[in-house]
């Protein structure tokens, strides 16, 4: 099959970047010739919240062929775009859809896809809405994804989202696989610790990726005195950007008390110094107040670490890990919650899933796509 897929890829950062290189990868394994689109540029500097959207990995994940053609706020990109994949005549476009600061772009390409090539338009929605949805945004989603032939998303909520826009839509559900870029890259608890400057006895929290609102961050602050009361001393660890309202949490550890257990790493944390935090943790917390999936999650999944997190994420978690979920905002709860898993010493005991797992979960979403055909 002839597949165009648009999405970003290195250089640019982030799980969607990875999902798109994983996503590309494995079609390729199955045979299909795909021209792969990615940005000239994704964000107006001015818009985009964190400090810069380019992946600083010494290691990065690659994927071969990316054309970078589309300039977001560049409307003569987007049709020299929609002119390459006319002439290239796929059978089926695929659309990655996460924001509505997409859909003038997506519009123009969904429009030429469905009403010049009359092809299949698979759009794949990490979040049918943005997490901070504004008035406007259920009818620009609306006006875009009515052009897809059919949808994949990652949980039986944003199912339910996107059947209340489009009743009609033909849906499936496949959660984030994992991205085996990470997997199998244990190293012992003790160097890892000690390359983080991490006490190498005291039971270690991690809270990883950007830090925003939505992700429930206050949440395990305000649990972590309960931890301490029960358990003495802990530390969690805040690995990732923080992208807006730092002083908030600061002000908070202050007033809660708890600045000798909080290290905050304040940055995007490139892909060769993932597997530092993931093999020097206990429990990964991932409190979200809403969600559609979470990339996080599957990285945790890679390296066996058990996981405390809400019933607003999707069950990602089986074969054996831990996944503890409570209802999202429950202090208590999720402080409960975080005693049980280190309590039980699951986190020694957990094994990676593995690169073969990994690959197998990507090539199964490839044989998906082909079935819906």
């Amino acid at each position: 099959m002839r597949i165009v897929l648009v999405g970003p890829v290195y250089p640019y950062r982030g799980g969607i970047a990875h999902y798109t290189t994983m996503l590309c990868q494995a079609l390729r394994e199955r045979g299909h010739d795909i021209f792969l689109i990615s940005f000239k540029r994704q964000y107006p500097e001015w818009l985009f919240p964190g400090r810069s959207d380019k992946d600083p990995s010494k290691k990065p994940t690659r994927v071969e062929d990316a054309r970078y053609l589309i300039d977001s706020v560049n409307p003569l990109t987007w049709l020299v775009a929609s002119q390459l994949v006319y002439r290239y005549q796929p059978d089926r476009m695929i659309l990655q859809w996460w924001t509505t600061f997409w859909a003038p772009v997506w519009l123009v390409m969904g429009l030429m896809t469905r009403l010049i090539l009359r092809k299949q338009l698979t759009f794949i929605c990490h979040n049918v809405l943005p997490h901070e949805t504004r008035w406007w945004d259920p009818s620009l989603t609306r006006l875009v994804l009515r052009w897809g032939t059919d949808f994949i998303v990652q949980s039986e909520k944003e199912r339910d989202r996107l059947l209340a826009l489009l009743p009609d839509a033909d849906i499936d559900i496949v959660p984030q696989p994992l991205y085996d870029m990470f997997a199998d890259q244990n190293i012992p608890r003790e160097e890892a610790r000690r390359q983080l400057g991490l006490p190498l006895q005291v039971p270690v929290l991690l809270f990883f990726g950007i830090v925003r609102e939505y992700k429930g961050l206050a949440d395990v602050l305000a649990a972590l005195p309960a931890v301490e009361a029960k358990l003495g001393k802990v530390v969690l660890v805040v690995a990732g950007e923080i992208w807006k309202n730092k002083r908030v949490y600061l002000d908070m550890i202050d007033h809660l008390g708890i600045s000798h257990s909080v290290v905050i790493d304040d940055r995007y944390i490139p892909n060769e110094e993932v597997r530092l935090y993931f093999s020097a943790a206990d429990v990964l917390v991932a409190p979200y107040r809403r969600a559609t999936g979470s990339g996080v999650i599957q990285v945790a999944r890679g390296f066996g670490l058990p996981t405390v997190s809400t019933s607003q994420l999707p069950q990602q978690l089986g074969n054996g890990l831990v996944d503890t979920r409570v209802q999202p905002g429950d202090i208590e709860a999720l402080a409960g919650a975080i005693i049980e898993v280190l309590n039980s010493d699951r986190g020694s005991s957990q094994a990676s899933m593995g690169t073969e797992a990994a690959r197998v979960s990507w090539l199964s979403f490839a044989k998906l796509i082909e079935r819906t055909s």
